[in-house]
């Protein structure tokens, strides 16, 4: 029976790696696992490596071993999260965020064809073309927002965690963190799809925070943008105070 000839591609590869040509597989596994991480460290982010650990189902040198991958590709920074206690005492905790390069791992939404266009609206109409334009697109965030954040009623905590869903549904990694005490909720989104148009534009993350306000029917704070720096935009909804309706 003749021997089968060996593949010239996968012999370089082990003989560049020292890896057998079998481990392939193994390697775009463990492509694919390092994703996960970086997109859960966008979304929940500051993180610990004990907890993407758990929430990932892998072990703790296994999630250690992509996060030096991804630091040194600069898609994750470490911050040391010095623990509160009454003597200040404690080995300060490690957690990640994503970094500026991450977002554009994730993609944006056709930024350059964006932003070329909004160049020539502010051309052609001057600034109030950019608010314009700004305002239009949270109206129909609003329009598609609404009925399902009506339906999860007058809880203003409820209404926060459908606002989460339906930005992380339209891309936005977003989650809705309860403040200690229950007084506020804050709605995180780690991702933004159109994060190189609102750096240029800022009119876009203005519009879509009073988006946000009408959207609840009670006042909120941004408190962070990506588009200014932050490695995530932060809204923050209180819970106890009264609401528009009221006043």
């Amino acid at each position: 029976m003749p021997t089968a000839a060996p593949n010239p591609t996968a012999t370089a590869d082990a003989l560049a790696t020292g890896r057998a040509p079998a481990e392939s597989v193994e390697s775009h596994d463990e492509v694919t696992t390092r994703d996960r991480v970086l997109r859960l460290i966008v979304e929940l982010g500051p993180i610990s490596a004990a907890e993407l650990a758990r929430r990932l189902t892998l072990t703790s040198a296994a999630v250690r071993r992509h996060l030096i991958t991804l630091e040194t590709e600069g898609q994750v920074e470490a911050r040391d999260d010095v623990p509160v206690t009454k003597r200040g005492r404690g080995r300060p905790a490690r957690k990640y965020v994503a970094a500026a390069s991450a977002h554009s791992h994730l993609g944006t939404a056709y930024a350059q064809a964006a932003l070329a266009a909004l160049a020539q609206i502010k051309q052609a109409l001057g600034p109030e073309g950019i608010t314009a334009f700004a305002q239009a697109r949270s109206e129909e965030m609003r329009a598609r927002y609404a009925p399902a954040i009506e339906a999860a009623g007058d809880d203003f905590a409820a209404r926060a965690q459908t606002l989460a869903r339906l930005l992380a549904e339209d891309g936005y990694a977003a989650t809705a963190r309860p403040m200690p005490g229950g007084i506020a909720v804050q709605v995180c989104q780690g991702h933004c799809p159109v994060l190189d148009v609102a750096e240029a534009y800022n009119e876009l993350c203005e519009a879509e925070t009073r988006a946000f306000s009408d959207l609840l029917g009670v006042h909120v704070q941004r408190l962070a943008t990506l588009a200014t720096g932050g490695h995530v935009c932060t809204t923050h909804i209180p819970l106890k105070i009264p609401t528009r309706k009221d006043s």
